[in-house]
C-alpha cells in the first residue's frame, strides 16, 4: 500500500480550515492542521487530523511548526494557506497599526509559510500550493478596503508564483470564496465607529448587510469542494471561484466599466 498523501492547511481550527482538513482526512489524507492553540498531545484527534501550534505571525513559531511537521513526512503533497481574519473600517479611519495587522496576518502569513514548504517541493519537483483568496480581492467592500486589498496581495502572489514555477511539476490554486456561512463575521475586528464619523450612517448599513447575508450564504464545504478537486485533480485549475456571487463577480469585471462596476457594488451594500 502506497504511503497517504499530506496536506498542511493553515487556520484549520474553525470555518474553512476546518472543513478542508475534516474533508481531506476523510478522503484518507495525512492532514496536519494548525492552530496558535492547538489540543495537547500529539495523537490525531476523531477526524484523523495531526495538530500542530503555528502562530502565522510569528517567525520562530512557523519555522518549529514546520520542523515538526517535516519531521513526521519529509515533503508535504499539498499546502493550503488559509488562516486569515478581516478588519472593518473606512480607510481614512482606520489606523496603520490595525491596517498593518490584516496584512502581517494574511499577506506574511501566508508567506511565512508558503516560501520554506515551496523550497522543498521544488527540490522533489512536486506538490500542490492552495492560496485562500477571496471574491472581495477582485470586487473591494466598501468599509473592508484592507482585507480586500490582502486578497488582491494574495491573488498577485498566486498568479506570479504560478509563472515562477512553470518549470516544475508543481501546481498553485488560487481558491476564491465569496460569502460563506462561518464564525468569519464573529472573529471580525470591526473596530469602534465614532458617532460624529462622517462615514457612520454607511458603515452602520454595510456591516447589516454583510451581517445579515453570511447565514443565506452556502457552508463551508463547497470550499472543501474546490480544495479536494485542487489538490487531487490531474489537472488543477488555476482559480477557483466559489459561491453564488462568483459568476456575477467574474462578469462583473469582464462587462462592466470600472465606474459602473463600483455602484454595484455600492448599491449591493446600501452604501
Amino acid at each position: 500500500m502506497s504511503e497517504r498523501k499530506s496536506v498542511l492547511v493553515t487556520g484549520a481550527s474553525s470555518g474553512l480550515g476546518a472543513a478542508i482538513a475534516e474533508r481531506m482526512a476523510a478522503r484518507g489524507w495525512r492532514v496536519f492542521g494548525t492552530s496558535r492553540k492547538p489540543a495537547p498531545g500529539d495523537e490525531p484527534d476523531a477526524n484523523g487530523i495531526e495538530w500542530i501550534a503555528m502562530d502565522v505571525c510569528d517567525d520562530a513559531s512557523v519555522a518549529s511548526a514546520l520542523d515538526r511537521v517535516h519531521a513526521r513526512v519529509d515533503c508535504l503533497d499539498g499546502l493550503v494557506c488559509n488562516a486569515g481574519f478581516g478588519i472593518y473600517g473606512s480607510v481614512e479611519e482606520t489606523s496603520l497599526e490595525r491596517a498593518r495587522a490584516q496584512f502581517e496576518t494574511n499577506v506574511f502569513g501566508v508567506l511565512r509559510v508558503l516560501t520554506p514548504v515551496l523550497a522543498r517541493m521544488r527540490a522533489r519537483n512536486a506538490g500542490r500550493l492552495l492560496l485562500v483568496g477571496s471574491l472581495a480581492g477582485r470586487a473591494p467592500i466598501p468599509f473592508q478596503a484592507h482585507y480586500s486589498a490582502s486578497k488582491a496581495a494574495i491573488e498577485s502572489i498566486a498568479f506570479a508564483l504560478a509563472n515562477e514555477v512553470a518549470p516544475y511539476d508543481l501546481h498553485v490554486s488560487l481558491i476564491e470564496p465569496g460569502d460563506i456561512n462561518t464564525s468569519f463575521n464573529d472573529v471580525m475586528d470591526w473596530g469602534d465607529v465614532a458617532p460624529d464619523s462622517p462615514y457612520a450612517e454607511r458603515m452602520a448599513t454595510s456591516e447589516k448587510t454583510i451581517r445579515e447575508s453570511f447565514p443565506k450564504s452556502p457552508g463551508p464545504a463547497v470550499v472543501a469542494d474546490v480544495v479536494e478537486e485542487a489538490l487531487t485533480a490531474r489537472r488543477p485549475k488555476l482559480r477557483y471561484p466559489v459561491g453564488r456571487e462568483a459568476l456575477l463577480v467574474g462578469l462583473g469585471k469582464r462587462l462592466l466599466p470600472d465606474r459602473l462596476s463600483l455602484k454595484t457594488i455600492r448599491d449591493h451594500y446600501g452604501v
